[in-house]
């Protein structure tokens, strides 16, 4: 069972209970103490003096928790400094086997931010063990925050964002043996029907029908079919005339095609290799189960990319949904190939904006790490700049990479209109610059996300494999448009 949060005016008399004190607090305050002997509250006022963050007493019927806010340059880092102070926090416990949380929040407004840091170290994919000793549930079910700036709305909405991230982070560490692109799209209908969004999937035949040459063509080696999944969310009273329209690459497992990748420290990972369609499928499901007043469509192209049969060969020219024609330089470059036909396709829908997420370049992880997502695309300054400030709040931060005119030379073909691959240097702009050919008569923006989506060692409450990183960030934006 995934932890869930609750909210209550006050907390009772002997329960384990965390309360954050404010930055700066050098002795502690009576309403954090109230069930202290003097001996206690004096080590514990001896520890805030000596400058420690985070202080633990066993009353042995129960635990209090002093988590002190650390005093940082903007509002968004502290609130991302009580997020890892929250995942630390969780390991204590963790120890403790504590099953339910008080949350007493003695500062303006840090609660939300440390119940999702412990909320989200504590997910933990189920998988497919089958012995009970391994498949011990954790002891922690359920954080209850108290403070004055809170209620119930707030706290469910933080459970709803929650709820979106776990399934995006479940989806990307399914493995292909139980996630290939009909069993994804299964998934996403699940998903519609419980939190309340719309389903639609083609199968191959209409995407054979619509003539979407990108993904039958990274679909051609493979022994099993393509889907295109369309989710929409439109509630009563939605207050965009124009829907917004996510988009997320959908390659179940890539292999590079013909275009092999080395193994071990590379195809072993490409089960993740559809996080951007798991980063749409979650921002959906929060949105829908907190009732957000907002017309939202989510496209999915699916498929694993495989060297078998009649599989795609580099120097292939293909013709796009769009009508353009691809030469294909390098079978490995298949995500931009499946999310050009769903971006042309997502025309049909005059969008209000279109934002695509792929873990689409080794490029753009090199370029800055696992510590943000590069962005870039053809929308105007203040759509980008309300989409930092999203990446700010919710520590999922964004770089800009440009899309200049020259860029557009990295993928001149002398037998096509373009080719899927670039130069060896400016990897995730090229890759990009192809991308904006499919664009027409929206604004866009591209979000590379292969750095974070799927990490190899544990980083705070971000924790190992599938991350769900960018479902916070475009809730947060998206929210805002309500």
């Amino acid at each position: 069972m995934p932890l869930s949060l609750a909210y209550s005016a006050d907390f009772p008399s002997f329960a384990d209970t965390v309360f954050i004190l404010p930055a700066g607090t050098l002795e502690l305050p009576i309403s954090a103490a109230a069930d202290l002997p003097q001996p206690i509250r004096q080590y514990v006022s001896d520890q805030l003096a000596a400058g420690e963050k985070l202080i633990c007493v066993n009353q042995y019927t129960h635990h209090h928790y002093y988590v002190v806010a650390e005093e940082k340059k903007t509002a968004d880092l502290q609130a991302e400094s009580l997020r890892r102070a929250g995942h630390k926090l969780h390991a204590q416990l963790k120890a403790d086997k504590v099953p339910e949380l008080f949350i007493n929040d003695l500062t303006p407004n840090g609660a939300l931010a440390l119940a999702e840091g412990i909320a989200l170290t504590a997910y933990q994919f189920e998988g497919y063990k089958t012995d009970e000793k391994s498949k011990k549930q954790p002891d922690l079910q359920l954080l209850t925050l108290v403070g004055p700036e809170l209620s119930t709305e707030k706290v469910q909405e933080l459970n709803g964002v929650l709820q979106g991230v776990y399934l995006a982070r479940n989806l990307v560490n399914m493995p292909y043996s139980h996630l290939n692109a009909t069993q994804l799209a299964n998934q996403i209908e699940a998903a519609g029907a419980e939190a309340g969004f719309n389903t639609e999937i083609l199968d191959f035949v209409r995407i054979e029908a619509l003539r979407m040459g990108g993904l039958l063509a990274v679909n051609q080696g493979s022994p099993e079919p393509p889907t295109f999944t369309i989710m929409e969310y439109k509630p009563e009273g939605a207050t965009n005339a124009k829907p917004y329209v996510l988009v997320g690459k959908g390659v179940v497992f890539d292999t590079g095609g013909l275009s092999l990748k080395p193994t071990p420290n590379s195809m072993d990972l490409m089960k993740c290799d559809m996080a951007g369609a798991a980063v749409v499928t979650g921002v959906l499901t929060a949105l829908a189960k907190n009732k957000v007043p907002l017309h939202v469509i989510g496209l999915v192209p699916a498929t694993d990319n495989r060297p078998g049969g009649p599989a795609l060969a580099p120097s292939d020219v293909i013709t796009m949904y769009s009508g353009l024609t691809v030469e294909v330089l390098n079978t490995d470059a298949e995500g931009r190939l499946i999310l050009a036909d769903a971006l042309a396709f997502a025309k049909k829908y005059d969008p209000e904006l279109v934002l695509d997420y792929a873990t689409l370049t080794g490029s753009a992880a090199r370029a800055i790490g696992i510590e943000g997502i590069v962005c870039m695309g053809t929308a105007d300054e203040q759509v980008l700049t309300e989409l930092k400030q999203a990446g700010n709040r919710t520590h999922e931060r964004l770089v800009e990479f440009p899309l200049w005119d020259e860029y557009a030379d990295h993928i001149k073909s002398s037998v096509a209109d373009i080719t899927n691959l670039g130069k060896a240097e400016a990897g995730a702009i090229s890759a990009g610059k192809f991308l904006e050919r499919f664009i027409e008569g929206y604004p866009w923006v591209h979000f590379d996300i292969a750095g974070p989506a799927f990490l190899t060692a544990p980083d705070s409450y971000r924790g190992k494999g599938g991350t769900g990183t960018a479902v916070r960030l475009t809730y947060d934006f998206l929210k805002r448009k309500a």
